[in-house]
C-alpha cells in the first residue's frame, strides 16, 4: 500500500510538472511586462479618492478626517476647506483643501475604506509607483490621488456597480423625503390658511346678533 500510494503522487507530480510546459491555463511564467497577468476583483494597493464628473465639484470626500483618525501607521493628512461645494445630493459639503497620502508607510489595511461613510476613497489596483526618491515623491497630492468614478468601475466593476447603485438609492430618498416634507408644509399652509378664513367669518363672540326678518 505504501509503494501504490508513492507511486501515484510521482504520477501527480509528473502530470503537474509536464502540465506546466504545454497547458496554457498552468503556465506560470508570464513575459511582464509585454504580458501581464489579470488582477482579481477584491486585489488592492494605496488608496486613491473617487470623483464624479469634476474632479473639484465632483470630488466625494467631505473632508470629515475620519480616515485620517483611523489610520494605523497615520500616513493620511488632511486640511478642510473654509467653503463649502455641492455634493451629489446637492447639500452644501466641505472638501479637503490638502489631501496628501504618504505611500511609504502606507500598509493597504483598506480600513480608510471601510470607515469613510462617503464612499470617497477606495482602492487601486496601480502597482508600478517606484520612484528614484524616498520621501517626496512618495507623498501623493489630492491631484494625484484623484481618480474618476469610470476608472473606479474599470478597476472595480461588481464593487462600483454596488457604490453606485447605494448612492443612487440614497439620492432617490432624500428626495422623496423632501418631496414629503415639501407636501406636507404645503398641506399644513393650506388648513392654516382655510382655519384663517373660517374665523374671519365668524362673528365675534358677545357682539350683537342679526334680527329676524320681518315678514
Amino acid at each position: 500500500m505504501i509503494g501504490t500510494g508513492i507511486l501515484k503522487g510521482m504520477a501527480v507530480t509528473a502530470r503537474n510538472f509536464v502540465g506546466s510546459y504545454f497547458d496554457k491555463e498552468r503556465l506560470i511564467t508570464v513575459q511582464y511586462p509585454e504580458e501581464r497577468s489579470p488582477l482579481p476583483e477584491n486585489y488592492r494597493n494605496f488608496p486613491i479618492l473617487i470623483y464624479d464628473n469634476d474632479p473639484h465639484a465632483g470630488l466625494r470626500c467631505v473632508a470629515c478626517k475620519i480616515c485620517e483618525k483611523e489610520c494605523p501607521p497615520q500616513c493620511i493628512y488632511i486640511v478642510k476647506s473654509e467653503d463649502k461645494k455641492p455634493d451629489y445630493m446637492g447639500k452644501p459639503q466641505f472638501y479637503p483643501k490638502v489631501f496628501d497620502i504618504d505611500i511609504s508607510v502606507c500598509m493597504s489595511c483598506q480600513i480608510c475604506v471601510e470607515v469613510c461613510p462617503f464612499e470617497a476613497i477606495k482602492m487601486d489596483k496601480e502597482f508600478e509607483l517606484s520612484q528614484r526618491e524616498r520621501f517626496d515623491h512618495l507623498l501623493l497630492r489630492k491631484e494625484q490621488l484623484s481618480k474618476s468614478n469610470g476608472y473606479y468601475h474599470k478597476i472595480h466593476p461588481v464593487e462600483a456597480a454596488a457604490v453606485d447603485k447605494g448612492l443612487a438609492d440614497a439620492a432617490a430618498a432624500a428626495e422623496a423625503k423632501k418631496k414629503a416634507a415639501a407636501e406636507a408644509a404645503a398641506k399644513a399652509a393650506a388648513a392654516k390658511a382655510a382655519a384663517a378664513a373660517t374665523a374671519e367669518a365668524k362673528p365675534p363672540a358677545g357682539g350683537p346678533s342679526p334680527s329676524p326678518a320681518s315678514s
